[in-house]
């Protein structure tokens, strides 16, 4: 692997990672460009790495004060801690949904939906429900304060699709969270909060299959550009989509799924064996 192409890479998931378009595609139709296969899931543990770094670094204010809420909840009882102390407990179930509903998943999927076309029609359908939600349903207002124990399970629920090739994770619990009647301030917020133990989570998972010799054969300057573009871009994609949300339209997400829908058929060869992010 080139310095370039690692940067190619580094950028391509963080970019891909938090904005609904699903990271999986995007890093496949690299590896394809370029000709390139990883060796395992050593080098996708530093890229998501980079991914991780960012949005705990860019929340770090937010995730201080919902820890300290959350005790001060438990120890003290404040009753102006009492929604934080509920959001916390909403990005545990949720979490914990997935995280037992997504492992469960994995060991019945079978190879024949790692596809092309199963990728593709995944996107599709995230298109769609973009398009669904912005178009014939009413955004609702509910904030942190409003939300209840119904809420973490659909979002859980629905996170948990993104163990299918092609699903977005941040689509998927932006449209759940959206569906469900929060605002679009509290579903981006709760959305990125809930990305750190889900990703995290299969990152560390993934340490199994570290392999100190497939890292070595990519290059420490390969890993280290990265890991640095993986996190720059990430950040960037953060910032842009909490701005682009507040005033943007869902839709222009749902035409760019679907035109990688159609990029994906015409690319990828049908034979082609798809790992879920």
């Amino acid at each position: 692997m080139s310095v370039i192409e690692a940067l190619i890479f580094g950028i391509v998931q963080g970019i891909a990672e938090f904005l609904p378009i699903s990271s999986t595609a995007h890093i496949v139709i690299a590896q394809l460009l370029f000709g390139y296969s990883f060796p395992g899931l050593s080098f996708e543990v530093i890229l998501h790495l980079g991914s991780i770094v960012a949005v705990v670094l860019y929340f770090r204010s937010d995730i201080i004060h919902l820890i300290n809420a959350f005790f001060r909840f438990i120890a003290q009882r404040h009753p102006e801690d009492r929604p934080e102390f509920f959001f916390a407990i909403y990005i545990v179930i949720a979490t914990l949904i997935t995280g037992f509903l997504g492992l469960l998943l994995e060991d019945f999927l079978a190879e024949s939906i790692k596809t092309p076309i199963f990728v593709a029609s995944s996107l599709a359908i995230t298109g769609f429900f973009l398009i669904l939600i912005e178009r014939y349903h009413k955004i609702g207002h509910r904030t942190e304060k409003e939300m209840n124990l119904l809420d973490a399970v659909i979002v859980g629920l629905a996170q948990t699709l993104a163990v299918l090739p092609g699903i977005s994770r941040s689509g998927s619990t932006l449209i759940a969270a959206l569906y469900a009647g929060l605002n679009r301030k509290t579903a981006v917020r709760y959305s990125f909060l809930l990305s750190i133990p889900v990703i995290l989570g299969s990152s560390v998972l993934a340490i199994d299959d570290l392999n100190t010799g497939a890292l070595a054969s990519i290059g420490t300057m390969q890993l280290i550009v990265s890991f640095i573009a993986s996190f720059i871009t990430s950040w960037i994609g953060i910032v842009w989509l909490i701005n682009f949300l507040n005033k943007g339209k869902l839709i222009y997400f749902a035409i760019y799924c679907f035109l990688l829908a159609i990029i994906v058929i015409t690319m990828l060869d049908p034979s082609t064996i798809i790992q879920a992010e």
